[in-house]
């Protein structure tokens, strides 16, 4: 077994967990029994003028009766040290009247259903559940838990319900090595402006159901893709006792945009910038949507924008995806991005509807878009995962940079100065900056 000294971090074991997660399952009761609630309870239901609950006409009830839960993922925050763990179970939907089980919905069989719950494993850089519960069917993943001396036991038993303390390990590694950030923004950015795109053009589109099939899935409280959905207020009780300190929020940029929040919502940047048109009579529509590309009728310009509007660098960032997205410009943007995250296949794929816009089955651009979306996540996450969570981890428990990074902190004055065109609000000016490569990190406090 490890001595004292040798421990390894809370970082490291969340790290385990996540890497081998189909090998473990949680004690979920001893879980709820040992967890305290970072939030407002919230139940099942809406409030009537009386302010009394009206609960669902359906329920859910566990098919199977165990203590344990399997992981379903773990989920980290992008700006702070917070960790979330979703736990999964087999349920079925019932009626809350007698009980009789709903078995068919909108003509699928739903007797074999998933119900999500989110527990928080790190608040904030702080630890919210002292242990875990678990027990372990891998016997590989069983000595790589006992050789970094995060359980105490000396042979593996698949029967045995082993006990993992958080509370006695240290968050995170101070000699870890954290990799360089240098392009990790811009990818993030593109990846960001054209995933919001995609999301507007695909709003409202479920591919192979049909209006009625969708109202009898949110009749049942199932979204389109058979996720449980039932309505949710507030009970009134307290959250606890909410012990004083300082939290962090860490957000990245670069030279000329301080972080992704600056970038607008798709149909925002949309009417800001652009004008839909009729093909045939050249007739200004108001109200433009991305919902409406790829219609043949339809065509796009850009506005005239006056002499005063000050084009900025998030402006010009976004402008370059948007008019390759709509066809206004053949300049790669889209193909490039789509060429990260999916290979050739994507971006040609990508090519030939892009120059049969006005003439292709929208049908068809849907579907690929579809694909796309998936595929932009997927990579984003992989980015956060590798390059971006364990150092806002590291920045969120300890409220520095780790010592390889050897940048002085500067105010948001003396960063304004040298890079003007960053865009500072009166919140921002609260920062701590450092200047990382060729990226911005931030830091801002807070107590609570």
């Amino acid at each position: 077994m490890l001595a004292q000294k040798q421990k390894f971090s809370v970082w490291e074991l969340i790290k385990i967990l996540e890497e081998n997660r189909n090998s473990i399952i949680i004690n979920l009761k001893k879980l709820q029994q040992n967890y305290q609630r970072q939030s407002t309870k919230r139940l099942w239901g809406y409030r009537d003028e009386n302010h009394n609950i009206i609960v669902p006409w359906l329920r859910t009830e566990n098919i199977d009766n165990s203590e344990y839960a399997a992981i379903e993922s773990l989920r980290f925050n992008h700006n702070s040290a917070t960790v979330n763990i979703l736990l999964s179970r087999k349920i079925r939907l019932v009626k809350t009247e007698d009980k009789t089980p709903v078995l068919e919905v909108a003509g699928f069989l739903v007797n074999n259903l998933s119900q999500f719950n989110n527990y928080t494993l790190i608040s904030e850089g702080k630890i919210n559940v002292k242990s875990l519960a678990v027990k372990i069917s891998s016997e590989k993943v069983f000595h790589l838990l006992q050789w970094q001396g995060f359980i105490e036991a000396e042979k593996f038993d698949f029967r045995r319900e082993y006990i993992i303390r958080l509370d006695n390990l240290p968050l995170v590694n101070a000699n870890a090595y954290y990799p360089t950030l240098d392009g990790v923004f811009e990818k993030l950015a593109a990846i960001k402006v054209l995933s919001s795109i995609i999301s507007a053009f695909l709003k409202d589109s479920y591919p192979g159901l049909v209006p009625e099939q969708l109202q009898e899935l949110k009749k049942h409280y199932l979204s389109p893709k058979f996720y449980v959905n039932f309505p949710t207020t507030k009970a009134y009780d307290s959250v606890g006792v909410v012990e004083p300190r300082t939290s962090y929020k860490i957000n990245i940029g670069n030279k000329e945009i301080l972080h992704l929040g600056k970038f607008h919502s798709a149909n925002k940047f949309l009417n800001k910038m652009y004008l839909i048109y009729e093909r045939k009579t050249g007739k200004i529509l108001p109200n433009p949507t991305l919902k409406l590309a790829g219609d043949e009728k339809i065509a796009w310009r850009q506005r005239l924008l006056s002499s005063s509007r000050k084009i900025t660098k998030v402006d010009a960032f976004m402008k370059r995806i948007f008019n390759d997205f709509l066809g206004l410009e053949n300049n790669g943007a889209v193909s490039e991005i789509f060429t990260w995250v999916g290979g050739d296949r994507l971006a040609q794929r990508w090519q030939q509807q892009r120059h049969l816009q006005g003439t292709s089955n929208k049908e068809e651009l849907i579907a690929t878009m579809l694909v796309a979306k998936a595929k932009l996540k997927e990579f984003a996450e992989k980015i956060y995962r590798e390059r971006v969570y364990p150092l806002v981890f590291y920045i969120g428990c300890t409220g520095f940079l780790p010592e390889q990074m050897n940048a002085k902190a500067i105010t948001a004055e003396e960063l304004a100065a040298t890079y003007p065109d960053l865009q500072l609000s009166k919140h921002e000016h609260k920062g701590r900056f450092f200047v990382v490569g060729d990226s911005i990190i931030s830091i801002y406090s807070k107590n609570r």
